[in-house]
């Protein structure tokens, strides 16, 4: 691990560790976890970090509030057009110098993406999609200094090889997309939600979150 990795760790990993503690400790995990999944939804503005160890499966930890994140629902089709990706990403590396304190690092864009644009001819698909500390984004996910902290120090301490992290314009499981939404290109409907629709199935929701919403004004595929 990077030197610079190592003295952010120390310098917030104490304060970080006891604040995730009683999260990992009601949810019957040990930590640091075997492996942990983030799950970003745009419409709730939330990211869901479960994880797995002590011989359980997967496991909703807790959720935390997105504090800031620019454009609308859909997916990020170009540099400097301001969305937050939607799809299956991982964590590339970790970033202990963001001018965001600090951050993790997605796989934006990813081979499905680069897929997409060669059929819809784009190009300059932009890139540097982070999670990070501070309230304003454009184009990542700003979650606040301490949630970006406990984040960092968990995928330090965990490793974050064969990480996953799924961007959703909604959790699928749980609400619908809302009434007059429209698709910038057909195959983010009929290829990119019904793939991100099936990701989500394979994780559990939080003992909180209610049943699939109905006022949305839109049917579930």
């Amino acid at each position: 691990m990077e030197q610079a990795i190592v003295d952010r760790v120390a310098q917030y990993g104490p304060a970080a560790r006891a604040r995730l503690a009683p999260f990992f400790a009601a949810a019957a995990i040990a930590y640091p976890p075997e492996r942990f999944v983030l799950l970003g939804f745009k419409l709730e503005r939330e990211l869901h970090l479960l994880a797995s160890g002590s011989g359980r499966d997967l496991t909703f930890i807790r959720s935390y509030p997105i504090q800031g994140m620019s454009g609308t629902l859909g997916p990020k089709l170009r540099e400097g057009d301001g969305q937050v990706p939607e799809g299956v990403y991982t964590i590339v590396y970790l970033n202990p110098h963001s001018v965001a304190d600090v951050s993790l690092a997605l796989s934006y864009p990813s081979d499905y993406d680069r897929a997409r644009a060669a059929e819809d001819g784009r190009d300059a698909l932009g890139g540097d999609i982070m999670i990070h500390g501070g309230s304003m984004s454009s184009g990542c996910l700003a979650m606040g200094d301490e949630a970006a902290e406990e984040l960092f120090v968990l995928a330090a301490d965990a490793g974050w090889d064969g990480s996953v992290v799924v961007l959703s314009p909604v959790d699928f499981r749980t609400n619908i997309l809302p009434a007059g939404y429209r698709a910038p290109a057909g195959w983010v409907e009929d290829d990119l939600y019904v793939r991100l629709r099936a990701e989500l199935e394979r994780f559990p929701l939080g003992p909180e979150l209610p049943g699939p919403s109905l006022t949305a004004g839109r049917s579930r595929r």
